[in-house]
């Protein structure tokens, strides 16, 4: 039986997307443990723990392979200790699996990186479409006074490992306030990653 066509709508000021199949919000006090300065991340937390960072809305018509989940991502400006606010970032389970980002409205950076530690950074603003390559860890990032909207897509069988940045203690590049812009830093907690966490990570591309 064939799918039924769908159409949806994205307001670029709020996010939100019609006919979205669901959505999740990401709170200050879920982020626990990605900002390099931790008494500041603790300090900020206890007063706004519950403050949204960032909210996804998504669409997932089947988890077939071969279909795909697509939505958009709404975060809000800020910074702990001159960090700017950021999604967890993740590579995907099946490390293979390609993704794209579209700037519906904002200004950010995307930072990505591979398993044995390559950095790349691009930033992201309305109409700017970024390709995110199989095997590539991303994260999204607020660079902006006002929220960072951005649509994206990837296969539907490509699930999320989020541990693969925790591991490593974070990813090797931090995205830091520098006066009116941005500047990319050394993560001075960052770990490369063994030949058994690559190798493992290349195991998953089937």
């Amino acid at each position: 039986m064939h799918q039924i066509p769908t159409t949806h709508r994205i307001d670029p000021s709020t996010g939100s997307m019609s006919n979205a199949t669901g959505h999740y919000e990401k709170r200050l006090k879920d982020l626990a443990g990605i900002y390099g300065n931790a008494q500041a991340f603790e300090h900020a937390a206890s007063g706004a723990g519950d403050r949204i960072v960032y909210t996804v809305h998504e669409a997932r018509p089947t988890a077939t392979q071969g279909d795909l989940i697509f939505g958009t991502t709404f975060m809000e400006p800020g910074q702990i200790g001159g960090e700017y606010f950021m999604t967890r970032g993740h590579i995907h389970a099946r490390a293979n699996r390609p993704e794209t980002y579209y700037g519906e409205s904002g200004q950010g950076v995307m930072l990505l990186e591979t398993p044995e530690g390559e950095t790349k950074i691009m930033e992201i603003s309305p109409k700017v479409l970024i390709y995110v390559p199989p095997l590539w860890i991303h994260r999204s990032v607020n660079t902006g006074d006002t929220p960072l909207v951005m649509s994206f897509c990837y296969p539907s069988d490509s699930g999320q490992d989020y541990g693969v940045i925790a591991r490593s203690g974070g990813m090797a590049k931090r995205i830091v306030a520098n006066g009116d812009d941005w500047s990319a830093i050394d993560n001075t907690s960052y770990r490369p990653r063994d030949a058994d966490e690559i190798a493992r990570i290349y195991s998953t591309t089937d």
